[in-house]
């Protein structure tokens, strides 16, 4: 599978890329700190590299890779994948526009996971040393760092208590539920998308197979709950989703 990370030498000038301009950004509110002023907000844009074009399938950055970039997808959406001991890869992650990746480098300076786009998508390249001299010159910059942080660190409590303690038909509503709200924050619909994970994603991701997630979304769609069609699903019953 292709990758779209390189050395350092050839990081920035690698693979499709467009100048990104984070004041025409769609997803500027929910990317960017709040209470930037103009100044700042031109230095952070300025630390950008640029908007990197990733095709379906491609593989951003693998486990292992040093973690000298951050990256914000600027549309589309991507999965992290780990590997366990014995080869199989397990899904941690869906990553919507506006969401960072790569947080996790911060721990020893390379990537412990790997990044596919699930369509194609773009990201922006931010490099981490010049991140860090804005963060450093930027309170409301660092802050924002610290706020990404800790948005992983609920994201991985979530994904924690979902697998320890709910059902298998209580799985898949949460994350039918979670990413309905995380469209509707960003201004998309909530009640119909296309769910970019395939079903053997879900399965991956919530700790259960694949035939499960599929008798459980047949089951949903029974009750009336919601309409699938392929990858686009349709949710008929919010009240409904939330109560099973």
């Amino acid at each position: 599978m292709q990758t779209l990370h390189e050395t350092s030498a050839s990081a920035h000038s690698a693979g499709p890329r467009h100048a990104a301009h984070c004041s025409t950004c769609s997803l500027r509110q929910y990317c960017m700190p709040e209470g930037l002023s103009a100044t700042d907000t031109d230095k952070l844009q300025s630390v950008i590299v640029n908007a990197r074009n990733i095709r379906r399938g491609e593989t951003l950055f693998r486990i292992g890779d040093t973690f000298d970039a951050l990256y914000a997808i600027r549309s589309g959406s991507l999965k992290t994948v780990v590997t366990s001991a014995n080869g199989r890869d397990q899904v941690m992650g869906l990553h919507l526009g506006g969401d960072a990746l790569g947080l996790e480098g911060f721990e020893n300076g390379h990537h412990a996971c790997r990044a596919v786009a699930l369509e194609d998508s773009s990201v922006c390249v931010v490099p981490l040393s010049a991140f860090e001299r804005a963060c450093r010159e930027t309170t409301a910059i660092q802050r924002r760092l610290l706020q990404l942080l800790s948005r992983e660190v609920v994201r991985k409590s979530t994904q924690t208590m979902i697998l320890g303690t709910l059902r298998a038909d209580e799985r898949v509503a949460a994350l039918l539920l979670d990413i309905s709200s995380r469209l509707t924050r960003r201004g998309y619909a909530g009640s119909e998308f296309n769910l970019r994970f395939t079903r053997d994603d879900m399965g991956s991701f919530l700790g259960i197979t694949l035939e499960t997630v599929s008798r459980t979304l047949s089951r949903f769609q029974a009750k009336g709950l919601l309409r699938t069609d392929g990858k686009l699903i349709h949710i008929l019953d919010f009240e409904g989703l939330r109560a099973v």
